[in-house]
């Protein structure tokens, strides 16, 4: 592959374009259900995508060796397709674009996103591997919506009035779940190479069942605290705790991943939720 091609491909890779997406999009869908004109919208996926981007191109440049030890092939840095200084100069260019392009959407608002795009600086340079490495989950994804909805116009001060309490919550329940689930595949090979995380230290099978009481809580706080149609209220805890008891029953088998895909699918039905409860903020 030519060398022109072969750099940029290999930066994407590096950025962990599978989450960077997620994220990106969930936010954006956010701002799009609460009402933000379109400019509004724009700024949002653009200022959480250089935030995502940041943090994702720090931790591959930060984890070159680590990855390089642990012989992942899935990681451009460790196989020396791109340079750890490259990936590092990206996370910081990514880093300085976010500043204006969260302070477009208000002081306020932009304050609230600056600090959720610190919390993941800081799990990326040292809290990931600490008892403590949850919490910059609990508080970047907990704080994104509040950034949303900050920014509206006219959105009243200070954030706790502009979000209700339930937002901010099950968001960062759905962030903790995240870490847990997230982590889960590659416990192994972070173990090996030093990396010490709250799920490392509670081992595969307790974290497996932490990301499922995360993610379940965080159903069950939009199902009864949002404002949402009595049916859903209703029928998404029920589907959320058929799918765990479903994924977990056929986990028995050794090797099985049904138990981490129980929490996927549960973690995309919070997801939803939050969505769908966007349309109560506008």
């Amino acid at each position: 592959m030519a060398p022109l091609v072969a750099a940029p491909l290999a930066l994407v890779r590096a950025c962990h374009p599978e989450p960077t997406v997620a994220v990106t999009l969930m936010v954006t869908g956010l701002a799009l259900t609460t009402g933000r004109d379109a400019r509004g919208v724009l700024l949002v996926a653009a200022a959480v995508l250089a935030g995502q981007l940041s943090v994702g191109w720090l931790n591959d440049a930060l984890d070159a060796r680590r990855d390089a030890a642990a012989g992942r092939a899935d990681k451009p840095v460790a196989r020396d397709e791109i340079s750890a200084r490259t990936v590092g100069a990206a996370a910081a260019v990514a880093a300085l674009v976010c500043v204006p392009l969260s302070l477009a959407s208000g002081l306020a608002a932009g304050a609230v996103h600056l600090v959720a795009v610190g919390a993941g600086w800081a799990y990326d340079l040292g809290v990931k591997s600490t008892v403590f490495s949850v919490l910059p989950y609990v508080v970047a994804f907990g704080l994104l919506p509040v950034f949303v909805v900050l920014g509206l116009p006219g959105a009243p001060s200070p954030w706790w009035v502009a979000a209700p309490w339930w937002l901010p919550v099950a968001a960062a329940l759905l962030g903790a779940g995240a870490h847990f689930a997230n982590v889960l595949p590659d416990l192994d090979d972070d173990a090996a190479t030093g990396v010490r995380g709250l799920p490392h230290r509670l081992g595969a099978a307790r974290s497996r069942i932490a990301a499922a009481t995360l993610l379940f809580t965080a159903t069950v706080v939009l199902a009864i605290a949002a404002p949402l149609p009595a049916a859903v209220t209703v029928a998404v805890p029920v589907l959320a705790m058929l799918l765990l008891a479903a994924g977990f029953r056929a986990g028995r088998t050794a090797g099985s991943r049904a138990p981490f895909r129980a929490v996927m699918g549960v973690a995309l039905l919070a997801v939803l939720l939050l969505l769908a409860s966007g349309a109560a903020l506008s």
